[in-house]
């Protein structure tokens, strides 16, 4: 029974299509696809029924939106919570990003600035660490999460510490190529020199008549 059910599989999907130029582009796309023996293509009904042995629905669903519209739906069979797909995507959202934060902390001397650096430094996660002890302010850069490091900080260091900007690296570098890409021209002003003689000449018929 098991093996009669593996061997033809049966995906449905809702593409939009509204003329034979778009039914036939969707074949083609299809066509020779990893492992689809049979296509269907409904466009009166919006429907693409693809048969095959080892086809897999969701490498199907990313060959239309890809080659053909991402307006593509997949009604049958219905995508499971356990998908290997899913657990990519929950897996891809997890994946912590690096993050930049700057925090407030009072520094008295060059002392504490060394600690404070070689302290957080240690903990786990953390790529790069500045104090500034003039303005009392640490930038720290790498994957953490900014409520648990805060706690970590002040556990071990004792001290209070309170975030004053936080960005992800991400975030940072779209900003960093944005603002290169703006060219800022200095205001330009245009000066013409004119002889004062000329004001006064008599050939001048706009020249000043009180002498």
């Amino acid at each position: 029974g098991q093996k009669v059910e593996e061997k033809v599989k049966v995906v449905v999907l809702k593409v939009y299509m509204h003329c034979e130029g778009c039914r036939r582009k969707v074949f083609n796309c299809l066509r020779g696809f990893d492992g689809i023996e049979d296509i269907v293509v409904d466009n009166a009904n919006q429907k693409v029924i693809v048969k095959g042995k080892s086809i897999d629905p969701m490498k199907i669903v990313g060959r239309l939106q890809k080659k053909y519209s991402r307006n593509v739906e997949l009604i049958s069979p219905k995508p499971k919570p356990n998908d290997e797909y899913k657990e990519e995507e929950v897996q891809e959202k997890q994946q912590p990003k690096v993050k930049t934060i700057v925090l407030k902390m009072n520094m008295h001397c060059e002392g504490c600035a060394h600690d404070i650096k070689r302290n957080i430094g240690r903990m786990e996660g953390i790529m790069f660490v500045e104090p500034d002890m003039e303005n009392s302010l640490v930038v720290i850069r790498g994957l953490f999460d900014p409520p648990k490091l805060i706690e970590k900080i002040t556990k071990r260091l004792g001290k209070h510490v309170e975030i004053v900007e936080e960005e992800s690296f991400e975030e940072k570098k779209k900003e960093k190529k944005y603002k290169e890409e703006i060219m800022v021209y200095p205001p330009h002003y245009n000066f013409h020199y004119v002889d004062p003689s000329l004001f006064f000449s008599d050939e001048n018929v706009f020249s000043c008549s009180i002498m």
